[in-house]
């Protein structure tokens, strides 16, 4: 993992820079400004950022769920330049302890089954694939239900 990779809470300055992020990384379900801004607002979301000199290259959005404590990562993105160097790993083991930390049972994700190397990555670190979801996506592609369960 690389050192200059700075973690943290995500405020009101970061909306601009998130907006842009998902557009270079999704080319569907993308979040707006609007969204973005609510969900910072929201007990129920966690968004944390990570940045390298001072740019913003990934983010990811935990939900939870009032009296529940099975979280859910609900979004998680990697800037095209910085794929290949371990940052989706550190994001998602960043994620991971954040939920663990704040008593989480589990924490669940959706993602596109033709998603092979987000798929490996999850299974890398035991989620589990536990629901099908057919034409899950807004382009029709199915999807995988995944958990990680942190009782045994």
């Amino acid at each position: 993992m690389s050192t200059a990779w700075q973690f943290r809470e995500a405020t009101l300055r970061d909306v601009d820079n998130l907006v842009a992020l998902e557009h270079r990384c999704f080319d569907y379900s993308r979040m707006g400004a609007r969204s973005f801004r609510r969900l910072l607002s929201a007990p129920s979301a966690h968004i944390y950022v990570c940045e390298q000199n001072n740019t913003l290259i990934g983010y990811y959005l935990l939900l939870t769920r009032k009296n529940s404590q099975r979280w859910r990562l609900y979004s998680i993105a990697t800037a095209p330049e910085a794929r290949g160097t371990g940052l989706g790993r550190a994001l998602l083991e960043h994620a991971i302890e954040v939920a663990r930390v704040n008593a989480a049972i589990s924490l669940g994700l959706e993602v596109k089954t033709d998603n092979k190397t987000a798929i490996r990555l999850y299974e890398k670190l035991d989620f589990g694939v536990i629901d099908l979801l057919p034409g899950y996506y807004d382009d029709g592609t199915d999807g995988y239900r995944m958990r990680l369960s942190f009782t045994h």
